[in-house]
């Protein structure tokens, strides 16, 4: 492997200079490649970090906010949700399948290594136009990916969203979430609290794969990109299913003191990471590291990012028990090193030091940029766009294209590579709800699971756009009778280095702030992924948010489809016209423009309430939040979902038709219910402030939408259930 300057690690000269000084002489190296790693983006959040301090973290539902692997929420029973979403979004545009699986296996380990059993992975994924033939390829890659590692692990794939735009062509998205349930006294940190405690390497050998990934993940995409191929770890699910179960005998038998995955820089990180918390040193020997290549060298064993490895501090006179473990489940465990009191991180090669750096410096003393925001020039003009100029479109062809969008169609030909039934625990399927629910066996409740965020909406106007994340993951959860209990987030910009990008990130990290503080749902865990554009440019930005709920009840849980003949049909929270970014924009008139439709955090909150107090009571027989595509599409997907027609007669009062049909203003669901409901929902509306309109019935084999001064719309179900079911799959065939 040929030496790299400082410069392509990705260190910058005034950073070498600071990693000079810290050291008081020239930096070696592997002391070089260490600093690299550790002070990238991806593992020291060097621009980002000042913005962060702006998230809510605390609340009393919980246990772990950030600074552990994952974060960590109480639901009661002495159980708890520990959970976090990341990105492996370089990888996965260089090499689809494996970057993809190994991001899978990459946020099972941060949750297994908290104590926890994985119960639920979802994802966010973002590509470029589906009619491309390398966007096609990126898409299918990945998705195989995600489902061959998650289905051979015996973990349900429950959930997602999909988007597709050509800000994403060179450099596509792939989020991945997991979801874990652990007993409260089982929880395990990252922390190294006694000197003299072995450190132990568990897991798969260690080989070149994914050197100096960290630092790939913090720079941008270029034609010379695939060269970075080595780059991309590998992945093996079965031996990570194998480390899972041996994770979890540890715990159950109390054998550990510290427990880490081993991600982003590999033995650096982890280690690193696990000192610093006590302010302690460690020592180790790269002779004693388990290898699958011949010849490695000290700085390609400790910055390997090879898979389904993970770091343990044993508790006092526990690693030979440990050690039998891991025999029994056919995994390496070996000694590797111990925990010193002198704040070093020492690397040996047998009896020869080979590099010395305080761990401090690696952790404490990574540089940290406070940058300046720009708002961009596209940003008024974007605003200033008025669609009243533009024809209404609003009709049957218009309806069935949005349904046919692949950004709002079916994602059944996503959903069924995935195994989303797997430990029998799902109850509300992908394609069924607003969001996942699965049961917790032994026990009443359920939980609600999604991930959410409208990437066109937090780039016409990132503040407001930030706001809807939030709120659209709340209110999803809501929507099948879940109360929203805490978020994580991944957030997805270009580089920060350009001031505009930079204001987009100070805006959307206001703006989810502002609606994770006022909803009560704190961030207790994320991850930042910076530096995703191409030559051609940055991505649109894209906080995608994670966000879990608990269902007190499963009985109660909702989901979205029409279920009898006969029902009302109701709307709560409004009719709304504004079309700034919506889908029928884009898509018809060719324009990702206008003044994005305002949130009111004070409604979403009482709306919330609201759904929970109708759940709570069984009053609705169906719930959906309008969203992609607006109420037309909306109206259609339930129908479509529970096989039933349907004929309303929104009130225009004088609108546009397309104005009230297509909005994606915030803040409002559709629902059907039984008349006999009718006057108890309406009640219960007003006393929470909640506007509700009547709009009409369900029933029959057609998708009627009767509008004041145009002429009846009027589309055939199973039409409009193929062009929304067949569209990704016929792009794909």
């Amino acid at each position: 492997m040929k030496e790299l300057s400082y410069r392509e690690m990705g260190l910058t000269d005034e950073e070498y200079r600071q990693a000079a000084e810290l050291l008081g002489r020239t930096p070696n190296y592997l002391e070089l490649g260490m600093f690299a790693v550790m002070w990238s983006e991806h593992c020291g959040y060097k621009n980002s970090r000042p913005l962060l301090k702006q998230f809510p973290t605390q609340g009393p539902q919980v246990i772990q906010g950030p600074g552990e692997n994952a974060g960590v929420v109480d639901i009661g029973d002495n159980q708890a949700l520990v959970f976090k979403i990341e990105s492996h979004n370089h990888p996965s545009a260089i090499e689809p399948y494996q970057g993809a699986a190994t991001g899978v296996g990459g946020i099972v380990r941060d949750i297994f290594t908290m104590g926890a059993r994985p119960i639920a992975m979802l994802n966010s994924l973002r590509f470029g136009p589906l009619d491309e033939t390398r966007v096609k390829a990126l898409f299918s890659g990945v998705v195989k990916g995600i489902g061959d590692y998650g289905n051979c692990l015996g973990i349900p794939t429950v959930g997602g969203e999909v988007y597709f735009n050509a800000s994403y062509r060179g450099n596509p998205l792939v989020n991945a979430m997991c979801v874990g349930l652990v007993r409260q006294d089982e929880i395990a940190l990252a922390v190294a609290n006694e000197v003299g405690s072995p450190i132990m390497l568990v897991g798969a050998r260690t080989g070149r794969d994914g050197i100096h990934g960290a630092t790939f993940a913090s720079e941008e995409l270029s034609e010379s990109s695939a060269e970075k191929r080595p780059s991309v770890q590998v992945g093996d699910p079965f031996m990570e299913k194998l480390l899972i179960e041996a994770c979890l005998e540890l715990i159950k038998e109390d054998l550990v003191a510290g427990m880490q995955d081993l991600g982003a820089a590999g033995l650096t990180s982890s280690i690193a990471e696990t000192a610093s918390k006590k302010g302690l040193g460690v020592a180790v020997d790269v002779l004693k590291v388990p290898r699958r290549e011949p010849g490695m060298t000290p700085y390609e064993v400790m910055l390997s990012e090879s898979q389904e490895r993970m770091l343990i501090v044993p508790r006092k006179g526990k690693h030979n028990r440990i050690t039998e473990i891991f025999e029994k489940w056919g995994l390496d465990a070996v000694v590797i090193g111990e925990v010193t009191g002198d704040g070093l991180f020492k690397v040996y090669e047998g009896q020869e030091l080979r590099g010395s750096v305080p761990v401090a410096a690696l952790t404490e003393s990574c540089p940290v940029y406070t940058r300046e925001g720009q708002e961009p020039v596209y940003y008024k003009k974007k605003q200033a766009f008025s669609w009243a100029e533009l024809p209404d479109e609003c009709d049957s062809q218009t309806i069935l294209a949005l349904l046919a969008s692949p950004s709002i169609a079916s994602k059944k030909w996503v959903y069924s590579q995935y195994d989303h039934q797997v430990m029998l625990n799902t109850v509300v399927l992908p394609g069924q709800g607003d969001a996942a629910v699965l049961r917790i066996k032994g026990h009443d409740k359920g939980i609600g699971l999604v991930t959410d965020c409208n990437g066109r909406m937090v780039y016409l106007d990132p503040f407001r756009g930030g706001v809807m994340a939030v709120c659209e993951a709340a209110r999803n959860l809501a929507c099948v009778g879940a109360r929203p209990l805490a978020l994580t987030n991944c957030l997805n910009f270009g580089s920060p280095e350009n001031p505009n990008i930079y204001w987009q990130m100070q805006q959307a990290i206001q703006g989810m702030s502002l609606a994770a503080r006022t909803l009560n749902t704190p961030v207790v865990s994320g991850n930042v992924s910076l530096y995703n554009e191409t030559e051609a440019g940055a991505i649109f930005p894209t906080p995608v948010v994670g966000m879990v709920g608990l269902i007190e009840n499963l009985e109660n849980r909702m989901d979205m489809a029409f279920k009898n003949s006969g029902e009302i049909i109701v709307i709560l929270g409004g009719l709304r016209t504004e079309l700034g970014g919506s889908e029928y924009l884009a898509l018809i008139h060719d324009e990702e423009s206008g003044e994005v439709p305002a949130p009111h955090l004070e409604k979403e909150k009482v709306l919330i309430d609201l759904l929970l107090e109708l759940s709570a009571r069984k009053l609705l027989s169906s719930c959906h939040d309008v969203a992609d595509g607006g109420l037309a599409v909306t109206l259609a997907e339930m129908a479509i979902a529970g096989s039933m027609g349907f004929a309303v007669s929104p009130p225009i009062n004088g609108q546009r038709a397309d104005e009230v049909m297509f909005s994606e203003a915030p803040g409002r669901i559709v629902a059907s219910l039984p008349e006999s409901s009718l006057a108890e929902v309406e009640a219960l509306a007003r006393s929470f402030g909640i506007e509700l309109h009547r709009l009409g019935t369900t029933g029959g084999g057609l998708l009627q939408y009767k509008l004041e001064g145009k002429a009846d719309i009027s589309v055939a179900l199973e039409q409009a259930a193929h062009s929304w079911g067949e569209a990704i799959a016929c792009h794909m065939s």
